[in-house]
């Protein structure tokens, strides 16, 4: 699917209440946000501009929020109405927005959270940047790396220094992504879920603390139903990582990417597996529908 021109750039952003231009946005030093890393975030996507299961979205920013012991500080209606005032600017444009909930100043650094504090509320949005086609016809690289992040994989924190760490790391290495291993397990990667095939058969990590609870990750496992493609959530052990027959990634900017080698060695026979080549096919005709209007955002 076409993107907008990189030329194209929303001329506002949403701050505490206000549109306005980007250079005008200011948030103070003294945010819990920039001292601490106290907050949390969503990416949505947004297909010929119509919001990408911006329900499912907003509930996993609820969980997120409530597992930093926070409350919502919109209603679903009034984060609606900024979503779509934002991506208005780029008309029917794919787009990706960029929403993040911090807990705001209290005007000293205290590492105790403090009552009574009002959030930090910043939204943006983008062009697109999806896989172009030919990375999703010829896949990428992966490596593994031992995942040192925090117990909490499942809130989805603006604390992403780690993640950052091992990507580059993978990109380091000439590849596009690092699946990551705890305790013999692959658990997910350093920006992304986890597929892996075994005789036909889609099997990803069951959700847990030890991942992100991925809205990609489960529209795949919705289809796979649906089209009648076995799968099932399963811990993938290194062993199973190694001798998968297709592995894929998947987020809302990777969407479904297949992953053709491993550590050095091919995967499969080095290219893009028939189960992949199907999942593709029933994940396009899902952003066709929702472009068209015949699937609620």
């Amino acid at each position: 699917m076409a993107g907008v021109t990189m030329q194209a750039r929303p001329a506002e952003i949403y701050l505490n209440g206000r549109f306005l231009p980007p250079e005008e946005g200011q948030v103070s030093v003294m945010d819990r946000g920039f001292l601490f890393g106290d907050g949390v975030y969503e990416v949505i996507p947004c297909y010929g501009g119509r919001l990408f299961r911006l329900e499912e979205h907003l509930r996993r920013l609820d969980n997120s929020l409530h597992a930093i012991r926070m409350h919502n500080p919109l209603e679903r209606g009034e984060w609606q109405a900024i979503l779509e005032r934002l991506i208005g600017q780029l008309p029917g444009a794919d787009q990706s927005i960029y929403l993040q909930v911090t807990r705001g100043s209290s005007g000293q650094r205290d590492h105790a959270i403090p009552d009574g504090i009002a959030p930090t509320v910043f939204v943006m949005t983008q062009p697109a940047l999806y896989p172009d086609p030919t990375t999703l016809a010829t896949g990428i690289k992966a490596i593994t790396l031992a995942d040192n992040r925090w117990l909490r994989c499942d809130i989805k924190a603006i604390t992403l220094l780690a993640n950052v760490l091992l990507r580059s790391e993978a990109l380091d290495q000439g590849a596009g992504e690092a699946i990551l291993i705890r305790d013999g397990q692959a658990t997910e990667g350093a920006a992304s879920n986890l597929f892996i095939v075994q005789a036909g058969e889609l099997i990803t990590p069951p959700k847990s603390d030890r991942l992100l609870p991925g809205i990609t990750r489960d529209l795949v496992l919705e289809l796979a139903h649906q089209h009648g493609l076995p799968c099932r959530e399963q811990e993938i052990s290194e062993a199973m990582l190694d001798s998968a027959d297709e592995i894929w990634v998947t987020s809302s900017t990777k969407e479904v990417t297949p992953v053709v080698e491993l550590n050095g060695h091919p995967v499969g026979n080095g290219t893009p597996g028939p189960i992949y080549t199907r999942m593709a096919a029933c994940y396009g005709e899902y952003k066709a529908l929702l472009q068209a209007g015949r699937i609620p955002s």
